[in-house]
């Protein structure tokens, strides 16, 4: 059986549940990051690599590793995660499909036509013209629906509710600079506790919960920026395993590959 190459731009925690999902499925997979990722939810994304050598979700483990290491990688059953050399990536391995999985929701900087099967996740990617699919990622009824002409619903800029909390729930920046902390992911918290500091200003958490998503101190921050988050379900096991949320959408484009691809 012939194993098709996808390479997926971006490595949190949504896009985490398509690699492991298509890796799981026997695809070869090569994730696409930046130098310092910005995800918060990193202890179930396979980005975590790029700052920790190696890092495993759900016993799959992604290795940080350079282009000509890829194919070292997948024979140890891994998967690699490679930093700022997705053309090379393009050139050399020409893979199957691309899968956006940044969930930026800015205007895409590539078209359909940069690999045979494009899949683009969530707001801003015009199906037809940035890709052949894109995948509904707002939670609701049509959650991971595929569209194949048009856009996905516009970003309404409010976080989805757990237990009535939306907005509340979402950490951001006081200010730029760097976060310090003392907390790590999986801890829990109460409402006014001081949880960091950027720059001097505090972090303020404003529920009780468990500290689900931290991003990493490396990571050059600006003033409103998400840094974390609280879950106020009190189930530290959600800090590492998979969502809900990310395996119906992991189920959306494994169906939009085995649609498209013969």
């Amino acid at each position: 059986m012939k194993r098709e190459i996808v390479l997926v731009r971006g490595g949190g925690d949504i896009a985490s549940a398509v690699i492991e999902k298509l890796h799981n499925s026997r695809y070869r997979v090569i994730v696409s990051e930046i130098e310092h990722p910005r995800m918060v939810r990193r202890t179930v994304s396979y980005a975590n690599a790029v700052y920790e050598g190696e890092y495993t979700v759900e016993g799959i483990t992604a290795v940080r590793a350079d282009v000509n290491e890829i194919e070292s990688v997948w024979d140890q059953g891994k998967i690699p995660v490679v930093v700022d050399q997705e053309q090379v990536i393009l050139d050399q391995y020409r893979p199957s499909v691309f899968v956006d999985g940044t969930l930026s929701k800015k205007d895409p900087n590539y078209t359909k036509e940069i690999a045979p099967l494009v899949v683009g996740l969530g707001p801003e990617i015009i199906a037809g013209v940035h890709a052949d699919v894109v995948i509904e990622t707002n939670r609701g009824h049509d959650l991971s629906r595929l569209i194949f002409e048009g856009k996905a619903t516009e970003n309404t800029h409010v976080p989805g509710s757990s237990m009535g909390f939306t907005t509340e729930r979402v950490l951001r920046s006081p200010a730029s600079g760097y976060l310090e902390t003392d907390l790590d992911i999986g801890e829990l918290v109460t409402a006014n506790q001081v949880l960091g500091h950027v720059s001097g200003q505090p972090v303020i958490a404003q529920i009780n919960g468990v500290l689900r998503g931290w991003i990493h101190p490396t990571v050059e921050l600006r003033r409103g920026m998400k840094i974390g988050d609280i879950d106020p379900r009190m189930k530290k096991v959600y800090c590492t395993t998979i969502s809900e949320k990310g395996r119906g959408i992991a189920g959306g484009v494994l169906e939009a590959i085995l649609m498209k691809l013969d």
